[in-house]
């Protein structure tokens, strides 16, 4: 049986990244200047990847950054199971340690494994990793998409990569991510394995 690639990359940069506003699932940000010049340089360097399928969430940051390959003709989906963690009443909002203790005790919870634990509105990790798996299974019953790209967002890329390699969902902040870094991943058939780990050598290149 031939190796599935899984090129899956966090989307690029927003104005909200750069300002520290929560986005989660209810934020529709564009990619900023920064962000398009990511993308452009992920497209340089991967544009020679025969890529099967495209998949992305539903929210349009994630579209413009692999608007280049969507321009080749490449076969794009989209789905809900990818969009980023709901944040709840904190989307929109800029959160520092000093700022919210609220959102900081959450996140020391899901590192202590309460990964049931959520914001007030927002969606808990265990939630994510729910609407994942039916995407998931779908990737794995694919077997003739050889190459496959996936743009997400940060926190639910984290989920994704602990369910890929059967990491518990406590485990996901060891999976660092940067915008427009690229995880690549090969699947035998029974198991995922980690090519690439936190991949942005393709951001520095000349």
């Amino acid at each position: 049986m031939s190796v599935k690639k899984i090129y899956l990359i966090r989307h690029g940069q927003t104005d909200f990244n750069v300002r520290g506003i929560v986005q989660g699932s209810g934020v529709d940000s564009s990619l900023n200047e920064a962000g398009r010049r990511q993308a452009a340089r992920f497209f340089a360097a991967y544009q020679h990847v025969p890529f099967n399928k495209v998949y992305t969430s539903t929210l349009q940051r994630t579209h413009q950054s692999v608007h280049d390959f969507l321009q080749l003709g490449i076969p794009h989906e989209i789905h809900a199971g990818l969009n980023e963690i709901s944040w709840g009443d904190r989307e929109g909002t800029r959160i520092t340690p000093d700022e919210d203790e609220e959102y900081h005790g959450v996140l020391q919870q899901w590192k202590q494994g309460q990964t049931s634990a959520r914001l007030l509105g927002g969606e808990s990790p265990d939630e994510v990793a729910a609407r994942q798996r039916p995407f998931i299974e779908m990737l794995k019953a694919r077997p003739e998409e050889e190459n496959v790209l996936v743009c997400m967002h940060g926190r639910a890329m984290r989920v994704m990569l602990c369910q890929l390699l059967n990491y518990p969902l406590g485990c996901m902040d060891a999976f660092e991510h940067h915008n427009l870094c690229l995880y690549k991943l090969h699947y035998t058939g029974s198991m995922f394995t980690v090519r690439n780990f936190l991949d942005v050598r393709h951001l520095h290149a000349v």
